[in-house]
């Protein structure tokens, strides 16, 4: 491949982190999140043991967790099926679309209409979330051992660039919304977030070509392969010691990830009186952090290795999760919110860049599948635990608190891989 055309192929890979960030950020994390709380279930409350109390963030930890389960028992199916056809590019382009048009969908929400609203957002998280399983599967392919940090950085941080913007266009209508009391002014920014993802991502389908599985002979018996592949793989898990080890602290550390994920703009809206447009701008500021984060640590990634780095991030996100239960005031919030922001891309892509150190070749989607499938189940635990703790108590810091868990326990279990360790030539 000439250098020309591989310099076009990663240009047009990060792209897709650009395009698909409009959806986490605004569906996700910020927009869509504060408005199923505060508008769809709204003044909704549920009597617990004599108590009143809102369901929102159950309700809303519950779609998560529903999502990451259908993704967790797909993904390593389906990408065992795309590394056995070589159709890693069709499958990305079909669980996009799904986002995409779930996320549109959403501009059609009404308050009271809680359980459309948790279909949509159920239906559009799998679809992110199982693009992604074969958007990772292209990168070893477009790197090598010794850039694969800093092109998985490259990724994060022009994904970051794309939340910046996204959080930009809505900002018009956050102001609208605050000048009227009236979030439902917000819907037409799931529009906006529908069509970036399909404008930016279509260089990828261009300019990005699939390598063949040189083992593949026809199509036939495509599924049937897929199954056996996934059958095969993990009754041998046990000849991949330091993935399962790896897989095990991610498991743990990536659930308090996605946690925050989830629940930082409800928290700053409910917890600190955020409004629509403070809680995007809050959110500008840490995606600007997030940047230099994906950057600066993607380096750090090639330097020190994925291991180091990402003991790194855990450190940063314990600080995180301890200043947001101490933080009462936007000020402090803030800061919380730029060290979340450096933490965030950092940890996903130190992560990313480890586990391609570490898959035999050829089995790029179908490991990845397992690496989504640890990501996505341990995300039913986080979620869950903070809805539940945020019902049962009535205090979402409290809930907060809970998380410190996970990077701690992750913390501990990624001492014992050996980052040394790679499986690149090994064959099933």
């Amino acid at each position: 491949m000439s250098n020309h055309r591989l310099k076009r192929e990663i240009f047009a890979w990060t792209l897709y982190d650009f395009a698909n960030t409009s959806y986490s950020v605004i569906v996700v994390t910020v927009v869509y999140a504060v408005f199923f709380k505060k508008y769809i279930v709204g003044d909704y409350s549920i009597d617990l043991f004599g108590l009143q109390r809102n369901p929102g963030d159950l309700l809303w930890g519950l779609s998560g967790a529903a999502s990451m389960l259908l993704v967790g028992i797909t993904s390593p199916v389906i990408g065992a099926i795309a590394d056995f056809s070589s159709r890693k590019k069709y499958f990305l382009f079909f669980y996009s679309l799904v986002c995409i048009l779930a996320t549109m969908l959403l501009f059609k929400l009404q308050a009271g209409m809680v359980w459309q609203g948790m279909l949509l957002f159920i239906v559009g998280n799998i679809g992110f979330e199982g693009a992604i399983v074969f958007y990772n599967g292209f990168l070893p392919q477009i790197t090598t051992r010794d850039n694969i940090g800093k092109i998985s950085g490259y990724g994060f941080a022009l994904g970051y660039v794309g939340s910046l913007v996204a959080l930009l266009i809505a900002m018009p209508y956050a102001q609208m919304a605050n000048k009227t009391g009236d979030l439902s002014l917000m819907q037409p920014t799931f529009l906006w977030a529908g069509l970036f993802f399909f404008i930016f991502s279509l260089p990828f389908y261009l300019l990005v070509h699939e390598q063949r599985n040189p083992v593949l002979t026809n199509d036939t018996g495509t599924v049937l392969n897929g199954y056996r592949r996934t059958k095969e793989t993990l009754r041998r898990i046990k000849e991949f010691p330091e993935i399962t080890k790896f897989l095990m602290s991610y498991f743990i550390y990536i659930d308090g990830v996605n946690t925050v994920i989830y629940f930082s703009g409800i928290y700053a809206s409910d917890s600190l009186g955020f409004s629509m447009q403070e809680v995007i701008l809050f959110f500008a500021i840490v995606q600007a952090s997030a940047i230099s984060g994906s950057y600066l640590f993607g380096f750090l990634t090639d330097k020190l290795g994925p291991k180091k780095t990402i003991n790194l991030t855990l450190y940063l996100w314990m600080i995180v999760v301890v200043g947001g239960f101490l933080s009462f005031t936007a000020a402090t919030f803030y800061i919380v919110g730029l060290i979340a922001g450096v933490a965030m891309g950092s940890s996903q892509a130190a992560s990313r860049a480890l586990m391609g150190r570490l898959i035999p070749e050829n089995m790029e989607a179908e490991f990845y599948g397992f690496y989504a499938l640890t990501g996505k189940f341990s995300a039913i635990m986080g979620p869950l635990l903070f809805g539940l703790t945020s019902l049962v108590t009535g205090s979402q810091r409290i809930a907060v608190l809970s998380v410190l868990i996970f990077f701690i326990t992750g913390y501990v279990l990624l001492q014992r891989v050996d980052e040394q360790v790679t499986y690149k030539k090994v064959t099933i």
